[in-house]
């Protein structure tokens, strides 16, 4: 007498979920090996590579206007042009986002100025040109004293800086966006014996740059 099987709904309701259940967990996890594998290999060529920051380096700066329009209200005049060089031979460079302005003694003496967005080739250079002013910009009670004593010196520092972000570019891949900021210091003759003329510094000063 043969004998024969019955099997409730149940039961195949629960065999075929379990079936669902393998092909979701082998779905997530060939999906988890392919992106570690991506991510592993972008490590790779990171490491390989290993992008070195960018060379910023101050070609001129003029100084067209530094006076007090009151108490503590400044206007000034700023024209600067910076050497930008990417020293890498593999990999670009995108800017973005790109900010300069003028600071003296802690204090910003000019406005935030955008500059251009661009791409920087393998082992480019290029020139940046930027005209920053300001207006009735507020400063501390101690500017006109601070200028005055720098005037008694003989010369006057300023900090020219350049705030933004930046991409790496690797054949088509493309990096997400790193902050960096630029620190030029200039040294500009002021003073009695200064000649006529807008302050000026075109000694070809080296930047700093934090990323």
């Amino acid at each position: 007498m043969s004998q024969v099987l019955s099997k409730s709904p149940k039961h195949c309701a629960a065999k075929q979920g379990i079936n669902i259940d393998k092909s979701y967990k082998k779905l997530f996890f060939a999906f988890s090996t392919f992106f570690t594998t991506v991510l592993a290999f972008i490590f790779l060529i990171w490491l390989i590579l290993h992008p070195a920051k960018p060379q910023f380096s101050l070609r001129e700066a003029y100084i067209y206007q530094l006076n007090l329009s009151g108490p503590h209200l400044l206007n000034s005049s700023i024209q600067l042009t910076l050497l930008s060089k990417n020293p890498n031979k593999k990999v670009g460079i995108y800017y973005d986002e790109l900010q300069a302005y003028a600071a003296y003694k802690g204090q910003q003496i000019t406005v935030d100025t955008s500059l251009p967005p661009f791409y920087q080739g393998h082992e480019e250079s290029n020139l940046l040109t930027a005209s920053l002013e300001g207006t009735g910009l507020p400063v501390a009670p101690s500017f006109g004293y601070e200028v005055g004593r720098d005037q008694t010196a003989g010369r006057i520092v300023m900090n020219l800086k350049v705030n933004g972000k930046l991409r790496w570019k690797v054949g088509s891949w493309v990096s997400g966006r790193y902050r960096f900021n630029v620190n030029c210091v200039s040294v500009m003759a002021f003073g009695p014996t200064a000649p006529r003329g807008p302050l000026s510094s075109i000694q070809g000063t080296q930047c700093s740059t934090a990323l």
